[in-house]
């Protein structure tokens, strides 16, 4: 059995924050949104796939997404990508 590799992204201070959920710390820091999504999908895609959460400036998650070989056990009809 293999260990979760999902993910999220969110702000702290001047930063966007990619970081592995079981993780203490931040795998990267980065100056965008943008970059710190692109940085956890290349992640998840080298890690075998997993789920990717992102929070929005106000700490509510704004995205989720499955990223390819995860397992999605209830895949709902995308309409965000």
């Amino acid at each position: 059995m293999t260990k979760r590799a999902d993910r999220i992204v969110y702000k702290q201070d001047e930063a966007w924050i990619n970081k592995r959920l079981s993780a203490s710390k931040a795998s990267s820091k980065h100056p965008t949104q943008k970059e710190a999504e692109h940085a956890a999908r290349e992640m998840l895609k080298n890690q075998g796939g997993g789920e990717l959460i992102t929070k929005g400036k106000d700490g509510k998650i704004r995205s989720k997404d499955t990223i390819a070989p995860g397992n999605d056990p209830n895949p709902p009809r995308d309409k965000e990508h």
